[in-house]
């Protein structure tokens, strides 16, 4: 008779941990399948595509290729960020469970370092994307060809690939907090994960809202990149526990990244605020020259930058203090031996010899 594996009960606590990802996929195709009836294909717009687009201010020329779609942000942008990271949650789990669930396995990983090895591979593989993806929209603004757009002040509005990056971008960091718990991440790690990801909420966010998109997207593109060498590392040391873990080209290359990212945005901020003080000062139109915003974006981006360089430092030096022993796997139990031996003649799973094995001496009698 073949014993078969108890299910969980429905909507019970390992139930959501081993079918989160297709929970979210019957909600997705939800609102998928609404843009088949007339009725509620307006609401399933809302969810599946960008919204806030502004019309065009003049007809197009006869001959000149359309104006390309500008777009503001609003209250409905945060059902697409709900709908794009339920699609978050789906790729991750297809990626943990195809991808590195299987070179873990193939690597035969300790579970201590297995957790660490999905965190580093699913964050390295975002990154990757990200960094493209974003230096790909900074060319297709021309900021690489023309850096003063850095620090010009844009209008109140953002084309459609500025804003389908920064709702991917929100999308994935919100699906990040449901993950901590689908995940089982542990409870000393979970102090880390949240300054992790509310980090990174609050500087998209922030540059979201104050149109600050070109900026943004290049301090970005340089901090992914330089988080992408950073868990590369991670996956190489946790691949191969023999390679040395002292203060590597790694590590320098993670503190310069962090100065450069630090010195840009000080001084496009800078420039950008400096610029035009005769203008009237109205958040809302992009126009964030006023002191208040100029204190707060510094103070912002000098003390992130200062936190993050000083915790990579920290963690070299315990690295470099403790020489970074190998995770030891424990030992086994000793198993006692079974029947009359383990309760008599035993000690310390050391059998003694009983009489019954030893020969019968026999004592010499005197004459």
């Amino acid at each position: 008779m073949v014993l078969r594996r108890r299910q969980p009960p429905v909507l019970s606590h390992e139930f959501l941990l081993q079918n989160h990802a297709d929970l979210a996929a019957c909600v997705g195709m939800f609102f998928v399948l609404g843009l088949l009836f007339e009725r509620t294909a307006e609401a399933s717009f809302v969810f599946l595509t960008l919204q806030h687009d502004v019309p065009a201010a003049t007809a197009p020329v006869s001959g000149a290729p359309p104006p390309r779609a500008r777009y503001r942000y609003g209250a409905r942008d945060l059902a697409t960020v709900s709908f794009y990271a339920l699609v978050a949650v789906l790729v991750h789990a297809m990626l943990r469970e195809y991808v590195l669930g299987r070179v873990a396995r193939r690597l035969q990983l300790p579970r201590a370092r297995q957790g660490r090895f999905h965190e580093a591979g699913q964050l390295g593989a975002f990154e990757l994307v990200s960094c493209v993806w974003g230096a790909a929209v900074l060319r297709a603004e021309g900021c690489l060809a023309e850096p003063v757009r850095l620090w010009r002040t844009p209008p109140a509005t953002m084309t459609f690939g500025t804003k389908l990056f920064y709702v991917v971008q929100l999308a994935y960091w919100c699906h990040a907090l449901p993950e901590l718990y689908f995940q089982r991440t542990r409870t000393r790690d979970l102090r880390r994960q949240l300054v992790h990801i509310g980090l990174h909420l609050f500087h998209i966010t922030g540059a979201y809202l104050l149109y600050l998109h070109h900026l943004g997207l290049l301090l970005l593109t340089l901090h992914y990149g330089v988080e992408l060498l950073a868990h590369a590392r991670d996956l190489v040391h946790l691949g191969d526990a023999g390679l040395p873990r002292g203060v590597s080209p790694w590590a320098a290359a993670f503190i310069l990244g962090r100065l450069g990212t630090l010195v840009v945005s000080v001084l496009t901020v800078g420039l950008h605020l400096a610029g035009d003080q005769a203008r009237s000062q109205d958040a809302a139109t992009g126009n964030v020259n006023v002191l208040a915003a100029k204190i707060a974006l510094l103070l912002s981006t000098c003390t992130i930058q200062a936190y993050v360089t000083w915790d990579l430092l920290r963690t070299q030096l315990q690295l470099w203090l403790e020489g970074d022993a190998p995770l030891q796997v424990p030992a086994a139990k000793r198993r006692r031996p079974k029947g009359r031996a383990s309760r008599k003649g035993a000690e310390n799973g050391v059998v003694a010899p009983s009489r019954l094995d030893t020969p019968h001496q026999r004592k010499d009698r005197s004459p």
